[in-house]
C-alpha cells in the first residue's frame, strides 16, 4: 500500500505541487516589485525592507518543502501561513495609513494565496477553509473593518481555496477507486489464468481417473469415486471464484502440440520474442481423424498469442473427442487475413443440443466459456460457436494481428 500511495501522489498531486512552487516564486517577485514602485509612500520603509528580505529568503529556501506532500508538514504550513499573516498585520505599521485606508495592497499581496493553496493541496477543503479564514481575519484587522474591496478579496481567496481543496479530495478518491479497479482486474486475470491451468491439468486427470477406475473396478473403482468427488469440489471452487479452462489434450497429437506450445513459451522467455509460425504449432494435431488445411506461406503471430490460440484449438478438439465420440472426424482450417488470423475447427458429430452450453456453465463446466472464449478474449479476439443438431459443430477463432493484440499477449505472458 505505501508504494501504491506514492504512485497515486505522483499522478494526482505532483503537478499541483509544481504549479504551487512556481506560483510562490512569481508572487514573491511581484510583491517585491510592487513595494519597490511605492517605496517613497512607506512611513517605515526599513520595516518593509526587513519583511521583504525575509520573504525573498523564505520563498526559495522552502521550495523543496512544497515539492511534494511529504515535505509539506503541518509545522511548515503553520510557519508559512505565519509569514503571510505577519506581513498583512505589519502593513498598516509600515505603510502610509492613507494608502491602507484607500485599499492599498498588503505587503505580501498575492503571495498570501500561495500559503493558503498549500493548505488546500495538503489537507483538502477543510484545511483550506481554516487557512483562508485566518487570512480573512488578518485582512479585516489590517483595514480596521470590513471594506468593500477587502471583503471581495477575502471571499475570492476563501472560495477559490476551498474549491481547489475539494477538487484535490475528489481527485484522490478517484485515483484510489481507479487503483482498486486495476488491482481487481489484474487479480481476476491471474485467477482466470490459474483456473485455466487447473482445468487443463488437474481436472482432466481427475476425470480420467474416475472413468478408468469405474471400468477397472475393485479398489480402482473406489479410487475413481474419490477422484470424482475431488473433481467436483475443485471445479466448484474454481468456477465459483470466477474462472477455469482447458488446453490441448495429452494424447499423441495433442501432446505434441502442447510440447510445441511449451517450446514457444521457453523461447519467448529466453529471447523475448520474435513472431512464430502458427502452422508449426497446429500441425501436430493433424491425424487420421483430423484434417489440417493451412496457407502456403507462414502465419506469423506473437508467441504468447500463438500459444493461447493453439491451446484454444486443442480445447475445441478435446470437446470433439469427448462429446462427438472417438470416431468423429474434425477439420482445422487456418486463414491468414490482413488484420487477423482465423482458425476454424469443425466436426461431423451430433452437434450441441440447444441450451446445453448454458447448462454446462451452470454446472461449472466452463471449457467452452473460458478455455476457448476466455483465451481469445484475453488476446483481444473472439470465438464464435455454431452448432446444428445432427450436423456437427463449428468453432471460429479470431485473433487480431495488430500491435494492441500483440501487446495484450505480451502482457499476459509477463503476468504468467
Amino acid at each position: 500500500m505505501p508504494r501504491q500511495e506514492r504512485v497515486m501522489r505522483m499522478s494526482v498531486e505532483q503537478p499541483l505541487w509544481r504549479a504551487l512552487a512556481g506560483y510562490r516564486v512569481l508572487a514573491m517577485v511581484y510583491a517585491v516589485g510592487l513595494f519597490a514602485t511605492a517605496y517613497e509612500h512607506f512611513e517605515r520603509p526599513w520595516l518593509a525592507v526587513a519583511y521583504f528580505a525575509l520573504l525573498a529568503v523564505w520563498t526559495p529556501a522552502t521550495l523543496p518543502r512544497v515539492a511534494n506532500a511529504d515535505g509539506c508538514t503541518k509545522r511548515f504550513l503553520a510557519a508559512d501561513l505565519t509569514v503571510a499573516l505577519t506581513g498583512i498585520l505589519l502593513t498598516p505599521v509600515a505603510d502610509d495609513p492613507e494608502r491602507v485606508a484607500a485599499g492599498g495592497p498588503t505587503m505580501p499581496s498575492i503571495w498570501t494565496a500561495g500559503a493558503v493553496l498549500a493548505f488546500a493541496i495538503k489537507g483538502g477543503w477543510r484545511w483550506a477553509a481554516l487557512a483562508s479564514t485566518l487570512v480573512a481575519v488578518a485582512n479585516l484587522i489590517e483595514r480596521g473593518g470590513p471594506a468593500r474591496d477587502t471583503v471581495h478579496n477575502v471571499i475570492l481567496v476563501w472560495v477559490a481555496s476551498i474549491a481547489i481543496g475539494y477538487v484535490v479530495e475528489v481527485a484522490r478518491a478517484s485515483e484510489r477507486t481507479l487503483a482498486r479497479a486495476l488491482e481487481i482486474e489484474a487479480a481476476t486475470r491471474e485467477r482466470e489464468r490459474l483456473a485455466r491451468d487447473i482445468h487443463d491439468g488437474v481436472l482432466q486427470v481427475l476425470a480420467m481417473v474416475q472413468r478408468r477406475g469405474a471400468v477397472i473396478g475393485g479398489e480402482a473403482a473406489e479410487l475413481g469415486r474419490m477422484a470424482g468427488e475431488q473433481e467436483v469440489a475443485l471445479r466448484t471452487l474454481v468456477s465459483g471464484g470466477l474462472v477455469p479452462v482447458p488446453r490441448a489434450p495429452q494424447d499423441a497429437a495433442g501432446g505434441a502440440a502442447a510440447r510445441a506450445a511449451d517450446q514457444v513459451r521457453d523461447d519467448q522467455d529466453g529471447t523475448g520474442g520474435a513472431p512464430v509460425d502458427l502452422r508449426a504449432l497446429l500441425a501436430p494435431y493433424a491425424g487420421a481423424l483430423v484434417s489440417f488445411a493451412e496457407p502456403g506461406a507462414p502465419v506469423p503471430l506473437a508467441p504468447a498469442a500463438a500459444r493461447e490460440l493453439t491451446a484454444a484449438v486443442g480445447a475445441a478438439l478435446d470437446n470433439v473427442r469427448r462429446h462427438a465420440g472417438p470416431d468423429a472426424r474434425a477439420w482445422i482450417l487456418v486463414e491468414d487475413e490482413p488484420d487477423e488470423v482465423v482458425v476454424t475447427v469443425r466436426d461431423d458429430g451430433p452437434g450441441i443440443p440447444e441450451g446445453r452450453l448454458a447448462q454446462a456453465e451452470g454446472e461449472g463446466r466452463l471449457g467452452v466459456a473460458l478455455s476457448i472464449r476466455g483465451r481469445l478474449r484475453d488476446l483481444g479476439g473472439s470465438a464464435e460457436l455454431l452448432s446444428v443438431p445432427g450436423q456437427g459443430t463449428e468453432v471460429e477463432l479470431k485473433v487480431p494481428k495488430d500491435s494492441d493484440g500483440e501487446r495484450d499477449a505480451r502482457g499476459k505472458a509477463e503476468q504468467r
